[in-house]
Order: structure tokens, then sequence, then C-alpha cells
């Protein structure tokens, strides 16, 4: 239980930097203003999101709210059980789902909405067919989310793999 901390300077890390990068959007872009990164592929676009993931469920504020503190009260008791029993990868995605959790969280309880700024669209030919795609646009918050199930996914699949092991054995 030591090293405990380290996973909550994580979740700090991730929130932090979260709201810098939100911050210096809200304050330096006007809204639905794009700056090219990486030509048309990656641009910087100032958005407002009054939903989850991908625009869903539109304006449903105080939903987000209190599942957010229902998911942060579980993740905060899985960072520390899973601490406990020694486990690595884990509680690093916990972390990272912690961090992004408590970003958008913050954003939803003081303004209503979640600001997004990061933009892909990807532009290639599959089988002649040309094809156009603008991922939604999302922000470091969301990174994290993303993250940190993919890593609980992949924790896992270990843990399966160790205990299919085990029994053979």
């Amino acid at each position: 239980m030591r090293f405990i901390w380290w996973y909550y300077v994580v979740a700090i890390v991730i929130f932090a930097l979260d709201q810098v990068t939100k911050y210096v959007i809200v304050t330096n872009m006007a809204l639905y203003e794009s700056r090219a990164v990486i030509g048309e592929f990656f641009t910087i676009t100032s958005h407002r999101n009054r939903g989850a993931a991908f625009g869903i469920l539109q304006n449903q504020r105080w939903f987000f709210i209190v599942i957010t503190l229902v998911v942060v009260v579980g993740i905060v008791y899985y960072l520390n059980r899973s601490v406990r029993e020694k486990k690595r990868l884990l509680p690093a995605a916990l972390a990272l789902l912690l961090g992004g959790a408590l970003g958008n969280f913050i954003d939803r309880a003081l303004y209503g909405e979640v600001v997004d700024f990061l933009q892909f669209r990807f532009q290639f030919s599959f089988f002649g067919t040309p094809v156009d795609y603008t991922y939604p646009i999302f922000n470091l918050a969301d990174s994290a989310i993303v993250i940190g199930v993919a890593l609980i996914l992949l924790d896992s699949v270990i843990a399966w793999r160790k205990e299919k092991r085990e029994v053979a054995s």
C-alpha cells in the first residue's frame, strides 16, 4: 500500500493536463474555430459537447454528474483493492480512468458541457472507393479513459490466461 500515492499522482497529472489544455482552447480559440496541425488529417477544433462519447445523450448533465460520482467511487475502491493485491497494470489503468473521469466531470459540473478539441479526418481509397471519415472530436480526458479501458481489457486477458494455465497444471 505504500506506493498507492503514485497512482493518485498519475490521476492528478492526467486531470491537470486535461484542464490546462481545455483552458488554452477556451481562451485562445473561438467556438468551432479550427487550426490545422497536420494538414486536414489532424486539426485542433474548438468544440463543446453536452452529451457523452460521440455526442450521445445530449443535455443529460445531472445524469452524467451522478453516474460519474458513482463511477469515481468505484474506481477509487478498485484502485485501492488492486494495489493491496499487488497488481500493477490494473491500478495504472484505473488511475487513467480516474484522471479522465474527473477532467470531464469538472467540465460538466461547472459549465454543463465538455470542451473537446482533438479532431482527426481519415481520407483514403478502399478498393477504389474514396473514404472520407471525420472521427468525433475528443479531448485528453477521453483519451485517458479509452487507454484505461483498453488496459483493463488487457489485464483481464492476462489474468484469464494465467488462470487457464494454472488450471491446466
